[in-house]
């Protein structure tokens, strides 16, 4: 019975102590993670102490070291994804800088896509929004498909020389 009770109380404890969440929000912070977003850190680093216990593995050794090392990943994985989300928003900003200025252009160009995409086979659409739209590495795409890296690859290779076909077709671009 008190083993019970004390499994209960270790279950329900906060997996960071108030020194390792002090630990964690400095890493973050000194890894330029801002203010706004540090308590997303740190609550990311205590799911990922709880997914661990869940799974059946021990304790580390030392949770503080293994928590700042979660936590500089964390800050890196910040640090891409912004990269990732800055380079998208310059690729949408030189579209519409692009050779097509005025509003009728890019409607144009917008309805010719659109329907180019209607014409393309449903794996090879799926693929394409997934990858250029949604912006999804090819890993993971492939990953929640259930398909090879490989033919992700394939499939956004035939669609987007598909849709450029379409495209140059219809006298678009």
């Amino acid at each position: 019975m008190l083993r019970r009770r004390a499994r209960r109380v270790q279950e329900d404890a906060d997996p960071l102590d108030p020194a390792q969440e002090r630990r964690v929000r400095a890493v973050l912070a000194l890894g330029g993670v801002p203010q706004a977003d540090l308590p997303d850190g740190v609550q990311q680093v205590r799911l990922r102490l709880l997914e661990r216990a869940a799974k059946g593995y021990e304790a580390p050794r030392d949770v503080s070291a293994w928590a700042a090392v979660v936590a500089s990943n964390l800050a890196m994985d910040w640090h891409r994804a912004r990269k990732r989300q800055d380079r998208l928003g310059e690729r949408l900003a030189s579209l519409r800088q692009h050779e097509h200025p005025s509003g009728e252009d890019t409607s144009v160009l917008s309805l010719a896509v659109a329907q180019g995409l209607d014409e393309l086979p449903d794996q090879q659409r799926q693929v394409l929004l997934l990858r250029f739209f949604a912006d999804l590495p090819v890993r993971s795409i492939a990953r929640e498909l259930g398909v090879p890296e490989g033919t992700v690859k394939s499939r956004l290779h035939t669609a987007v020389r598909a849709l450029r076909a379409r495209l140059h077709e219809d006298e678009v671009v």
